[in-house]
């Protein structure tokens, strides 16, 4: 079905998604890909797609639009958003964009997009404008249709050396590794960059999960983050014996990780290891985190002797920090990593390569390594509360507990600090939601004591 909106409602925080056919059709994404365009004025513009049903066609309408503005498409197929990104700093093209809707309902489909040196489009400035522009269909007149150019084996081939140029692969121990795809796009990437390390003289044993895409998503939408979902890995670490076991979420800009016990490892203390290992390579290094679960990364960094800045959530904000104080490494606890030395931008594939090479060196297991963290600092997980007035709960929160605390920050919502316990609180960008993070000094019991607390008061205040 296609439709003329007189506004998109499939334009996001910073990003495009949709319900397939009310949101987002082929007509949109033509939309989309023209404004992109013009409003960059691109020579070229780098395009991908996820393992969705609808993406290969959306990606055709985003590439006809792009070419109607007289630009030029490189077509990298099914790729993840990574890819994407690199592609774009490859090829030193204008712009890029990757149909996706990751770990969204079935029902969804979206587009992720970047403009030169793979910047986010600033949420209040360039994605505004792209919005207007593909909202009024302004377009310029007697333009030559663009070409579009197969450069998927280039890039992918290009992606893979960058990725592995991050890790020392004659420090990597031939361990047992368990890789769930999914069956979104990791796959054939995976298999790209594992073929590539045998090239190379790695060894290791690779236990491949749900490893074809499949855009009927046959064993659930992969989104590793909720609990619920998590169990299959988990299950199939410990039958495989695994060393550790990592999964993907649909387009892989994030990976998950598991211990050889089959316990899933909490983003903060994935953040911490990634903290660790940046500042291994680069002393000094600023590294970049959120706000939302801190005390642990901010203990490592102050070890190794880097420099802790905080960045409101959201890759935008991360990137955009980063590049200000050149940090070497920014991760968020919802999995999201995010690297210098690759555009800036996040990845899922460099977090577990560079966990193997720290278990590698260390001779220590995955569930050692984290398990200092997990002792000092437990945390409860984003709990997500629906209510009417978001900003109300807020100011509510803050009248009630900021009275006691040692510290108020309101970088991104409410974070207070106590003497042996944290808390923040935050708006979700997308929904009437907001979301909570607890976290304390030694105790999960003070932990579960103040998310009970917290969470009563959040009921309370939905009135």
């Amino acid at each position: 079905m296609s439709f003329e909106p007189k506004t998109l409602d499939c334009f996001k925080a910073y990003d495009i998604r949709g319900r397939i056919g009310a949101e987002i059709d082929e007509g949109v994404c033509s939309r989309v890909g023209r404004a992109l365009a013009e409003q960059l004025s691109a020579r070229q513009v780098v395009i991908g797609f996820d393992a969705r049903e609808t993406s290969p066609a959306f990606a055709a309408a985003l590439s006809l639009g792009v070419r109607e503005a007289g630009s030029d498409v490189l077509d990298l197929g099914l790729a993840g958003t990574e890819e994407m990104y690199w592609a774009v700093n490859h090829f030193g093209a204008c712009a890029g964009a990757t149909v996706t809707a990751s770990h969204n309902p079935i029902d969804y489909n979206g587009i992720k997009i970047v403009g030169p040196g793979a910047r986010p489009l600033d949420p209040d400035g360039d994605f505004q404008r792209l919005k207007l522009l593909a909202e009024r269909g302004d377009w310029r007149r007697g333009v030559e249709l663009g070409a579009e150019r197969d450069v998927s084996v280039e890039a992918r081939r290009a992606y893979v050396e960058r990725v592995l140029g991050f890790v020392d692969l004659e420090r990597l121990a031939p361990l047992k590794i368990l890789l769930n795809s999914g069956n979104g796009a990791a796959g054939p990437t995976l298999d790209a960059l594992t073929g590539r390390l045998s090239e190379l003289g790695v060894k290791a044993d690779f236990v491949r999960m749900h490893h074809a895409p499949d855009a009927g998503f046959p064993n659930g939408i992969p989104n590793p983050l909720l609990p619920e979902n998590q169990a299959p890995t988990a299950n199939a670490v410990r039958e495989a014996g695994a060393d550790f076991g990592v999964a993907f979420d649909g387009d892989f800009d994030r990976c998950f990780l598991f211990d050889g016990g089959g316990a899933f490892v909490s983003g903060e203390y994935v953040v911490a290891l990634l903290a660790r290992a940046a500042l291994a390579r680069e002393p000094g290094a600023a590294i970049v985190h959120d706000p939302r679960v801190t005390w642990g990364t901010r203990e490592a960094v102050a070890a190794l002797g880097g420099t802790a800045v905080a960045a409101p959530t959201g890759h935008a904000f991360l990137k955009a920090k980063m590049r200000e104080t050149g940090a070497a490494y920014g991760g968020e606890m919802s999995a999201h990593h995010y690297f210098r030395d690759f555009a800036y931008c996040d990845s899922g594939m460099i977090p577990w390569l560079l966990v193997w090479q720290q278990i590698s060196e260390a001779g220590k297991s995955l569930t050692e390594l984290v398990a200092g963290d997990r002792r000092r600092f437990p945390s409860s997980g984003e709990m997500n509360f629906t209510v009417k007035d978001p900003g109300a709960c807020l100011r509510a929160a803050e009248e009630t507990y900021a009275p006691g605390a040692l510290a108020v920050d309101t970088l991104d919502g409410l974070s207070l600090e106590f003497a042996d316990w944290r808390f923040n609180l935050r708006k979700s960008n997308t929904e009437p939601l907001v979301r909570l993070n607890v976290e304390a000094r030694g105790s999960a019991e003070l932990v579960r004591e103040k998310a009970r607390e917290l969470s009563a008061f959040i009921e309370g205040a939905r009135a």
